[in-house]
């Protein structure tokens, strides 16, 4: 069974500077570590070598952060905030109600509120997954990976501006 996933929404602003940042781990970043590792090279003995295994440990997370930054580039869609008419989708801001509790977050991917202090759910999350095309007023309910039925209520969909 094949998932489809909608493209990552993205604000100009969120989209230059994921693309800035990639562009530093594919330059600077990349040369940086190459040199620390070809320093511990010459060290000696790696299976010893502190300095390589830790060169060579964020090595791998420059590289995995570079493939998901280029990965979310490569499926994104850039724009203004879309106007808010009452219906969950990617990029807005949802408040709801979920078993007495108010929550609020943005839908969307983690990148394109960077710098912000809201919490960030996936579109593809048990939670996401229910609320995407529910309205103001909607009650839906989904399975919590604990595998608990929660019952939630959409009280307001905002647009983020990021």
């Amino acid at each position: 069974m094949s998932e489809t996933h909608e493209p990552t929404w993205l604000t100009q602003a969120a989209y230059d500077r994921l693309a800035a940042e990639l562009e530093y781990l594919l330059t600077v970043a990349r040369s940086d570590i190459a040199k620390k590792i070809q320093e511990a090279r010459e060290e000696g003995d790696l299976k010893e070598n502190g300095g390589y295994h830790a060169a060579k440990e964020e090595q791998g997370k420059i590289e995995a952060r570079a493939a998901r930054l280029e990965n979310i580039l490569a499926n994104s869609v850039v724009g203004e905030a879309r106007e808010s008419h009452g219906v969950v989708e990617q990029g807005t801001i949802v408040r709801l109600n979920m078993n007495g509790s108010e929550l609020e977050f943005l839908l969307g991917s983690a990148e394109i509120a960077e710098g912000t202090a809201i919490d960030v759910y996936s579109p593809d999350s048990p939670i996401g997954t229910a609320i995407i095309g529910a309205k103001v007023g909607d009650t839906v309910s989904f399975f919590a990976p604990n595998g608990k039925e929660r019952s939630i209520e959409i009280l307001e969909v905002k647009n983020f501006e990021g």
